[in-house]
């Protein structure tokens, strides 16, 4: 194949100091499962300057390209709800809200966000080239999924916000695997859409969980669904004790440890799951610990 022929990939995650060992495996993995790696444009969103995170990237990875977005986090503190977990409230995991803001429209009209918990075990080109249609975004749904768990009985009992999913089947997606039409996003206003969830959800509240919610009460049953391979998604279990899951049947091209247990910290622990094993080898941090050790 000639590299050459193809269009650049763009992919965006978020970058901090708490999930740098996350964002490197992952990024590991992309490259290594790349047919050309070196057509793939990251595009790292983060909320500070933190020096040695940016020093460990470059050194770790040379001739990656990436281009730094600095995420204003006063835009979204006061809209963020309290959730069930801690980590869901940063507003750094609410960037992938503003994508289409952050990232110039000049350069880039579509772009695959990931979560920094996953890892891609098959050549992203893949999920790049799936057909948005008239879709402002793709990602695996679920539609057999129960909605009464992500609402609340106030959002239920209200007639007029329950009727968001009129005229639309309520189906379940995961925001940490999304390919994303920025186009389509900034001309019909999503942004604005997701916000005025949030400020619903802090006048009454809707629902439990994070950045998730809004989405679906915006886009679910509304996106283009993509083969469930693309997210083996809630490999860190629950969101309150984080127990181990198997995998789920079928074919893989990403695995992501969404969910309160985390692979690098259970195999520091030395209380890994299963799965975390699968993890492992794209473990950057851990592999450069034990050459050291040797």
């Amino acid at each position: 194949m000639d590299c050459r022929s193809l269009e650049r990939i763009h992919v965006a995650m978020t970058l901090d100091a708490n999930y740098l060992r996350g964002t490197m495996a992952a990024v590991l993995s992309i490259l290594q499962h790349s047919t050309c790696p070196e057509d793939v444009m990251f595009h790292f969103l983060c909320v500070r300057h933190e020096p040695v995170v940016f020093t460990s990237m470059k050194s770790t990875f040379p001739y990656l390209n990436f281009k730094l977005y600095k995420f204003d986090a006063h835009r979204i503190k006061g809209l963020i709800s309290k959730s069930i977990r801690q980590a869901l409230d940063e507003p750094l995991n609410y960037a992938r809200i503003y994508l289409s803001d952050l990232i110039p429209n000049t350069d880039v009209k579509r772009v695959i966000y990931l979560d920094s918990d996953i890892v891609i075990v098959d050549d992203i080109a893949k999920l790049w080239q799936v057909d948005l249609r008239d879709k402002v975004l793709a990602a695996p749904e679920y539609c057999q999924a129960n909605f009464s768990t992500y609402f609340t009985s106030a959002f239920w009992e209200d007639s007029e916000l329950s009727r968001a999913f009129e005229g639309r089947k309520p189906c379940y997606f995961n925001t940490g695997v999304m390919v994303m039409d920025v186009d389509k996003w900034r001309r019909g206003s999503y942004t604005q859409k997701v916000e005025d969830w949030m400020v619903i959800q802090k006048q009454k509240r809707i629902y439990h969980l994070g950045s998730l919610p809004p989405f679906l009460l915006t886009l679910g049953g509304n996106i283009m669904p993509v083969d469930h391979r693309w997210n083996q998604h809630g490999l860190g279990g629950d969101n309150i004790e984080g127990k181990c899951r198997s995998l789920h049947p079928g074919p893989i091209s990403l695995l992501h440890w969404s969910g309160k247990g985390k692979p690098w910290l259970r195999l520091d622990s030395r209380r890994p799951c299963t799965v975390d094993h699968l993890w492992a080898p794209y473990d950057l941090y851990r592999s450069s610990r034990h050459s050291f050790e040797e």
